[in-house]
């Protein structure tokens, strides 16, 4: 693979650490800003929908720039965001510095995700979108369960600190390894980019994205209190547990992309259903140590293992928008980690409880399952549609 795509893979790895580390350290937050955990729940969200929002308008106003300009720029922003969130005196400055770090996070990963599979031959585009993923899966692997227990030991502001460095040095190596552009597709307009991205399948792929991580997301933004509160495993117990999760995310990743390198319709359906079969089966791990450090790792699997497949499934299906096509698509991924979050947290504050959020989890990627059912089954039906007419044709001049 080209050197290029591990430089992208470095960027993603300084991005997703911030994304999921605070993960890890919602009790602590909760505490020392004086807030509930499920209003630390929302710090997660706030980040999702800000690079749900910020996925769109940064790929737009950036639609012209140099690629590689653009990446540098959103590793700026990505890294004076930490900064903000390290010195946030209060709750509310918290939540929008994370906001403004979440801008970045959109446009990086879906110009990235163009970027990646232009260096590659067309039978591994989507081997290459998970390699740059893999920074993804490590910044879990390392950057979160490091984070943690930088959280547990100095306080939650050391963590900010850390990935701000974290920041710096990753938008170096984009600097120096990332080529300079060339001969990047001439930018189409605007309009003709949201005429390709309003078509059904890539509507229905985006709808999929959402309500696919949506549900990992109601278990895993709450896995301390999980791991501590049901589970009860100790608070220094949770930084091993999370480095299976991030082991699992690593292998999935891989064998997604390769899965949906072979036949991405199976791998897309496979990846979804495997999900939503994790989470149901988790609800009965709940109570068991050793069960639930494998069915941690087992959700990191599953769950990543979807990646590749849905940003394929929505780069194939979008013509010539891809990059805003892409973007989105991070942007969907997020709003469903926003979508989980929340639902979780409803779910604590109405009673449910905890042990509650593995099955209801369970349910959204099902509902993805069903999604994407539609949309192949849709797909076929105007492929035949489209054949029928050439097929009649040619019959009557035989």
């Amino acid at each position: 693979m080209p050197l290029a795509l591990y430089a992208l893979t470095a960027g993603a790895f300084g991005i997703g650490t911030t994304e999921f580390v605070i993960m890890g350290l919602l009790m602590q937050v909760a505490t020392d800003l004086h807030v509930s955990i499920a209003a630390a729940g929302l710090l997660i969200s706030g980040y999702a929908l800000g690079v749900f929002a910020g996925a769109p308008l940064l790929t737009a106003a950036t639609s012209r720039m140099p690629r590689k300009a653009v990446l540098v720029a959103l590793m700026i922003i990505f890294t004076l965001g930490n900064l903000a969130c390290a010195i946030a005196p209060d709750y509310t400055t918290l939540m929008i510095a994370r906001v403004i770090t979440s801008l970045a996070h959109g446009t990086f990963f879906g110009v990235g995700a163009v970027v990646a599979t232009g260096l590659v031959a067309e039978d591994r585009k989507a081997s290459a979108i998970s390699i740059m993923f893999t920074g993804l899966t490590v910044a879990t692997l390392l950057g979160v369960p490091a984070g943690a227990w930088l959280g547990l030991q100095f306080g939650w502001r050391a963590t900010f600190w850390a990935v701000t460095a974290i920041g710096v040095i990753a938008t170096m190596v984009i600097a120096t390894l990332v080529p300079s552009d060339r001969g990047d597709a001439a930018p189409i307009a605007f309009r003709e980019e949201l005429k390709s991205i309003a078509q059904p399948q890539v509507l229905l792929g985006l709808l999929m994205t959402v309500l696919g991580f949506g549900g990992m997301f109601t278990v895993y933004t709450y896995i301390q209190p999980l791991l501590t509160q049901i589970t009860g495993f100790a608070d220094a117990a949770v930084s091993p547990i999370l480095l299976v999760f991030g082991v699992g995310m690593i292998v999935g990743n891989l064998l997604g992309g390769r899965f949906a390198d072979r036949r991405l319709q199976p791998a897309l359906l496979g990846t979804l259903i495997a999900l939503a079969l994790v989470m149901g089966l988790m609800s009965f791990a709940l109570h068991s140590r050793w069960a639930m450090v494998l069915f941690t790792g087992l959700l990191g699997a599953a769950a990543f293992a979807t990646v590749s497949p849905l940003q394929l499934w929505v780069l194939q299906k979008a013509g010539a928008a891809q990059s805003l096509a892409s973007s989105l698509n991070i942007g969907a991924f997020n709003l469903g980690n926003a979508m989980g979050a929340w639902l979780g947290g409803l779910v604590i504050a109405h009673g449910a409880g905890l042990s509650a959020l593995t099955w209801i989890g369970a349910l959204v990627p099902l509902s993805a399952f069903v999604v994407a059912l539609w949309s192949i089954t849709l797909e076929r039906r105007q492929l035949r549609d489209a054949a029928t007419p050439a097929a009649l044709r040619a019959g009557e001049c035989a």
